[in-house]
């Protein structure tokens, strides 16, 4: 089996009114009765967090919050993402698998780190897409304890970009343009149990029985690790060394 699982914490997550994570149907309830039955932690950052919109060029359109951004009833609104895949000296991959506390893809496994850049000055610059890593190095830092010296915005490597849709429930989905982010680094981690519920590393070899391993056991995937997985990841993988032959800045991949 799959070498260097680490389990952090598998808190089963209870939902009220029969309101399942991993379910389409909330039935008839109103979106303020199924944000009542979430993760408070989780809810208030869907409230408070501001993400970048954008059109299907990546140009900046405006701004909504995280909540807006993720329902289905309001497009959902494309948006900018981030999705960080970080290797260390051993070319081992880590993943993660998202804690059921998540309101969207609960319990799904991904890669090392995916979030959203702020509508902000400091994470909208533009100037060789470095926003984008200090969206990177923050949320790596919040998910996995993973601090700034640990992970260099000048280690970070913008391979490109992806743009999808994909349903999580009958409420909630995403519509992301995804900037794809490889870093290297041997990392101490303190993961962030509100978010993530187990890591581990893979080598490329195993990349297939983790893959098995998942379908076996039921667990799935996030959307966008899948797509970027089946696609494109394993010739990245290879080509670690020399990344930046694949380096394409100028398109966007559509799925």
């Amino acid at each position: 089996m799959i070498s260097l699982l680490r389990k952090c914490f598998q808190k089963p997550l209870v939902l009220p009114n029969g309101f399942s994570c991993f379910s389409n149907n909330f039935s008839s309830a109103s979106l303020e009765d199924i944000l009542a039955t979430q993760d408070r932690t989780q809810v208030g950052k869907l409230i408070e967090e501001k993400c970048i919109l954008v059109n299907e060029r990546d140009q900046v359109t405006g701004h909504a919050s995280k909540l807006d951004c993720h329902l289905r009833s309001k497009g959902p609104p494309l948006h900018r993402a981030f999705s960080v895949f970080l290797f260390n000296s051993k070319n081992e991959l880590l993943l993660q698998r998202r804690a059921l506390s998540k309101i969207t893809f609960p319990g799904y496994y991904t890669n090392t780190c995916c979030s959203h850049p702020w509508y902000n000055d400091n994470e909208m610059n533009e100037d060789d897409n470095i926003g984008i890593k200090r969206a990177a190095q923050r949320r790596m830092n919040f998910e996995l304890g993973i601090k700034p010296e640990e992970f260099p915005l000048a280690s970070v490597e913008y391979i490109t970009r992806i743009l999808y849709k994909a349903p999580c429930s009958d409420v909630f989905g995403e519509h992301e343009i995804d900037y794809v982010l490889f870093a290297r680094g041997d990392v101490n981690l303190s993961i962030n149990e509100n978010e993530i519920s187990e890591i581990r590393y893979i080598s490329l070899h195993e990349l297939d029985d983790f893959v098995k391993y998942c379908r076996n056991e039921s667990i799935p995937q996030t959307p966008w690790f899948e797509l970027i997985l089946n696609s494109h990841l394993k010739k990245w993988w290879k080509d670690l060394d020399s990344i930046s032959r694949h380096f394409d800045h100028k398109n966007i991949i559509s799925f």
